[in-house]
């Protein structure tokens, strides 16, 4: 990657890694189901006015939507209501890379080789560190549902890469349209009808969750995707949960253990042993990609459409806690 396009990859993982602490925030002003609603209404209008029709089946679009929408970031910030720290939940959210893994062997029935389950074990063996350390002092059930929102996270990477949207700003419009209205009406069941004040961090909080971190963030992601193989951007984004803690800590004061420095370190480095392919194999996957663009995907060799997928395994909703 060019110089300058290494340094946008860096500045989008801390835009998402920053989005933690800007969530924590909303959510001192908003219930935490309603204030996920309203990050999608936002996100989607009105820029579903101007995107075009998704360019993938409606099953696709409403899958991702349950998975990631509803799912991760209804249980992401019901459990940061409860007492998930901001830093340490971005560091939790990594370990989707186990459960996109589980996904992929029962609905794929992709076989994840000894380099991913050695990745897997590692960062697993960091996620049981945290849990150990956050449960001895902290509410185990914040620790659960964010956990839970990792595996949601994982399923909807699955659903994602078989949808395989030919434009991820514009497939996040129409997952945000979606999302929106079953989240809304799970706020009324839930939480009630709210009895909101309008401060002026927590419009801003909405702001940043709704434009810079989706719209803006995809957009770029998107545009970053054009450009390069996805083994080649997706690694940057493990620098959000580095992001997520560091801000955390300047911003909230949540303390960064060495316990947690070692827990990450296993997390990033597992996820990136289990994510990331072998130079040869990163090579096919680059051919396949141009081929499948250029509409020819029916001459991919079985190996490089292999490698392919394994490389949108780590790329799709890499950018979590958008």
């Amino acid at each position: 990657m060019r110089l300058k396009h290494v340094l946008l990859a860096i500045g989008l993982a801390a835009v998402w890694g920053f989005n933690f602490v800007v969530m924590e925030i909303g959510l001192r002003h908003f219930p935490p189901l309603l204030y996920a609603a309203l990050r999608f209404a936002l996100a989607a209008f009105p820029a579903l006015l101007f995107v075009g029709r998704p360019g993938v089946a409606w099953r696709w679009i409403v899958g991702v939507a349950a998975a990631v929408g509803v799912g991760q970031f209804g249980l992401l910030l019901v459990g940061m209501r409860a007492g998930m720290p901001p830093g340490l939940s971005s560091l939790v959210l990594q370990t989707q890379a186990l459960f996109v893994v589980v996904f992929a062997a029962v609905v794929l029935g992709e076989r994840p080789g000894t380099r991913r389950i050695v990745g897997l074990a590692v960062a697993f063996a960091g996620l049981a560190i945290v849990a150990l350390d956050f449960g001895a002092g902290g509410p185990v059930g914040a620790f659960l549902l964010c956990v839970g929102a990792a595996a949601s996270w994982g399923l909807g990477t699955v659903i994602q890469r078989k949808a395989a949207p030919p434009d991820s700003l514009r497939f996040m419009v129409w997952v945000s349209a979606l999302s929106a209205p079953p989240l809304l009406l799970l706020s009324l069941a839930v939480e009630g009808v709210p009895h909101l004040t309008f401060a002026w961090e927590g419009v801003a909080s909405l702001v940043y969750v709704a434009f810079i971190s989706t719209l803006g963030g995809f957009g770029v992601w998107g545009w970053l995707l054009k450009r390069y193989d996805a083994s080649t951007v997706a690694p940057y984004t493990l620098l959000i949960p580095v992001f997520g803690l560091s801000s955390a800590a300047l911003v909230t004061g949540e303390s960064i253990s060495p316990v947690k420095l070692l827990a990450g370190v296993l997390i990033v480095a597992g996820a990136l042993w289990a994510g990331t392919r072998p130079r040869a194999a990163r090579a096919y996957a680059a051919e396949a990609a141009a081929l499948a663009a250029a509409g020819r995907a029916s001459t991919i060799s079985p190996t490089a459409s292999s490698s392919c997928e394994a490389d949108r395994n780590h790329a799709s909703y890499a950018e979590g806690g958008r």
